[in-house]
């Protein structure tokens, strides 16, 4: 049987750094979600990108069980509306014979030292295994792993280990002062984490909402009660805006 790999620019779900908006139509939308759904045993992998941060998006069958997941690289460019993101490179590594996706290593430029120095250094800024504590790619585990996020908010461990490796890669290991402008306002916690683990797990609008609004006041009570409520209520207000302008087109 042939595999196969799945290369586009925009992929499907909303936008996971600002605003829960999507792209594609919900027609659209949902059709692919069902040909993935309906393939995804041949499927090998999914790379996309448009929204310029290094994040992921899992795909579920109809019985909500992990069956394909895609991979969302950085861009080169390090300015987009939902904030700036140092520049980045990525190489995959996969078994030539099967196509299976084995790794991948991570490469950025810190965009504040080329230009203090005039000159570019391109680093490793992780492996793809080792930085998220990973056995292997597949479906299955990266949404074991995504589910770690909202389990630290809940429980309120100290070990937010995960979480803050995401988050500092969400943005190309951007520095911490310019990601409190753009970002959370700071770690990547309460409604934020919230938002990030839903836009990475639910690829449809309207499962989305459903999964902020569900959670997000738990999440939202972790000690801040200032800014994670305040991203809610703004965050809110933005879905309620999108959703009314889908309707309206």
């Amino acid at each position: 049987m042939f595999q196969v790999y799945i290369v586009g620019h925009t992929p499907p779900g909303v936008d996971d750094r600002e605003s829960g908006a999507p792209v594609l139509s919900e027609r659209h939308n949902l059709r692919y979600l069902h040909v993935i759904r309906q393939s995804s045993d041949i499927i090998r992998g999914q790379f996309f990108g448009h929204w310029h941060s290094d994040t992921f998006r899992v795909i579920y069958s109809d019985t909500d069980s992990p069956v394909s997941w895609i991979m969302m690289a950085p861009s080169i460019s390090p300015s987009t509306l939902g904030g700036p993101n140092n520049p980045g490179l990525r190489l995959y590594k996969f078994e030539t014979n099967t196509g299976q996706v084995l790794d991948y290593t991570q490469y950025y430029l810190n965009l504040p030292d080329a230009n203090s120095i005039g000159t570019p250094n391109w680093l490793v800024e992780y492996n793809l295994l080792e930085y998220y504590d990973l056995q292997e790619i597949t479906a299955i585990s990266t949404d074991k792993f995504f589910h770690l996020i909202p389990e630290q908010r809940r429980t309120h461990k100290v070990d937010r280990l995960y979480s803050h490796r995401y988050y500092a890669a969400n943005t190309v290991s951007l520095p911490r002062e310019v990601e409190q402008i753009w970002g959370c306002g700071g770690p990547l916690n309460g409604a934020c984490a919230l938002h990030h683990f839903c836009t990475v797990t639910r690829l449809d609008p309207e499962s989305y909402k459903k999964c902020y609004t569900s959670y997000a006041y738990a999440l939202a009570s972790d000690g801040r009660p200032s800014t994670p409520r305040l991203y809610f209520s703004l965050h809110l207000l933005v879905l309620l805006v999108c959703a009314e302008l889908l309707r309206n087109r």
